[in-house]
């Protein structure tokens, strides 16, 4: 039996378009759109299973969120969210797919670290979810490897001038990894900050009893991110190979990644909605409140949100994830009292993601489709999983939300669904609210309760970036 679900009398809204038109699902795909009250349209009622009236309201794609850290182990404890509270939490805020870190652990294989992965995200996850990798040791046996998981859809690898003696890879084994991703279509994804500069000021600044969170931000310059984001750059050139440049905080990082990108050259950068919406105003809240907004790359002085905006109209910047890594502010932030170096480092917001950047819109930021694009569209091209996710178009999965443009809500620990004891955007208030989710046809969010179940998330191999000139 084919079981039919029409959405009925919304505002389809893609990173193309923008329609009145309903949308007929038939086992989990978009079968096709119609305009509203066409006689096409009107002939899906009396066979529909199911009819979700949507007037009034926007008809959106599912959210596609690039960059999570669920079940994650960091500075001696693991981010408070696991596959399953992560993923209902990513569904009541309209992310329908997620891509997560599995992670190598040096000396190890990454066949090892991502069997490890997969064991903690089976059967536990509510939405959809493929992985990138991180490479933390590069060799000549990973290298090989590299080729194996592109091959079976893990094709994309992230590293790091961060973090000496955790994920930290130097120039070198950056650039071999780099003409490894060349020759076989992976897309290499940096964390660019000057890890060795850093630590030096870290030490620095802990010997001058400066050890409030505060400094977490002002040791990590924004000139060691510009600097590494232009080295990593560079070594890409030399490669030949694309790059992806994570979590871009800092105006001068933007500024690097646009030269390059006027030169024509295949490099990308993301942006998080915490540097959007934030401020190192944040990191300086008193009573050790601070570590509550203790990540990396940190929060900047509240002008660079200005050139991160501009980045996303110009699409300078084509990406917005939450880069979500929960740690509770209550035994797990309180491990950094009185050296802020030992505070975990990582923010929530798998939930806020569609809604914050909806604000966006509603301040005039950016557009409506452009909207789409950053959240749902372009992380879908960028790896690999386009048109199956990212847009509403026949074929495509049936990841849908619908959204209430005019909903107002307050954001809130009180009323989040992320297991973590603090919100990032306490007594935020917003206007727009997501109403009911479709994962792959399936409700999961019917009209503010979920519906969904741990187990319905599928794994998804992807493709390369669609991006690549």
């Amino acid at each position: 039996m084919v079981s039919r679900t029409v959405v009925r009398g919304g505002l389809v809204i893609t990173a193309a378009d923008e329609m009145h038109a309903d949308v007929l699902v038939e086992d989990g795909r978009v079968a096709a759109l119609a305009a509203h009250g066409s006689p096409s349209a009107d002939s899906w009622g009396g066979s529909a299973d199911h009819t979700i009236d949507a007037t009034g309201k926007y008809v959106i794609p599912g959210g596609v969120d690039a960059h999570t850290h669920l079940d994650f182990p960091f500075g001696g404890t693991f981010s408070s969210d696991n596959f399953e509270t992560g993923t209902r939490a990513a569904a009541w805020g309209g992310t329908t797919t997620l891509v997560d870190f599995a992670v190598q652990s040096r000396g190890k294989s990454l066949r090892a670290g991502l069997d490890t992965w997969h064991a903690k995200s089976d059967a536990q996850c509510a939405i959809d979810y493929a992985f990138h990798m991180i490479l933390s040791d590069v060799n000549e046996h990973t290298l090989k490897e590299m080729d194996l998981l592109v091959a079976e859809g893990v094709t994309s690898f992230k590293l790091f001038t961060a973090y000496p003696g955790v994920f930290y890879s130097d120039d070198g084994q950056i650039l071999r990894a780099m003409q490894r991703s060349a020759d076989n279509g992976g897309l290499v994804m940096m964390h660019a900050e000057n890890g060795i500069a850093i630590d030096v000021l870290v030490e620095q600044a802990l010997a001058e009893g400066r050890t409030d969170p505060r400094y977490h931000g002002e040791v990590r310059h924004v000139l060691l991110e510009a600097e590494a984001t232009h080295r990593t750059i560079q070594l890409a050139r030399v490669a030949g190979a694309p790059l992806y440049v994570v979590h871009v905080s800092a105006e001068e990082a933007v500024a690097e990644i646009a030269q390059a990108r006027d030169k024509g050259l295949n490099v990308f950068g993301e942006t998080c909605p915490q540097y959007l919406f934030l401020s190192t105003d944040n990191l300086a809240e008193p009573d050790f409140e601070g570590a509550k907004y203790v990540c990396s790359t940190p929060l900047r002085p509240r002008e660079h949100q200005a050139a991160l905006w501009r980045g996303l109209r110009t699409n300078d910047l084509q990406v917005v994830s939450t880069d979500h890594c929960p740690f509770c502010f209550q035994g797990q932030k309180e491990l950094g009292r009185g050296d802020f170096s030992k505070i975990p480092n990582g923010m929530p917001g798998i939930e806020n993601r569609m809604d914050l950047l909806h604000q966006g819109v509603v301040e005039g930021r950016i557009s409506r489709r452009r909207w789409i694009e950053i959240a749902c569209a372009s992380p879908a091209r960028m790896f690999g999983l386009y048109p199956k996710k990212g847009t509403i178009a026949p074929g495509a999965d049936a990841d849908l939300v619908v959204y209430d443009p005019t909903a107002e809500q307050t954001v809130s620990a009180e009323t989040h669904h992320m297991n973590v004891d603090y919100s990032a955007y306490e007594g935020k208030r917003l206007t727009g609210q997501v109403e009911t989710v479709l994962s792959r046809g399936e409700l999961v969010i019917d009209r503010r309760k979920f519906t969904g179940r741990a187990g319905h998330g599928q794994y998804i191999p992807r493709g390369t970036c669609q991006y690549l000139i």
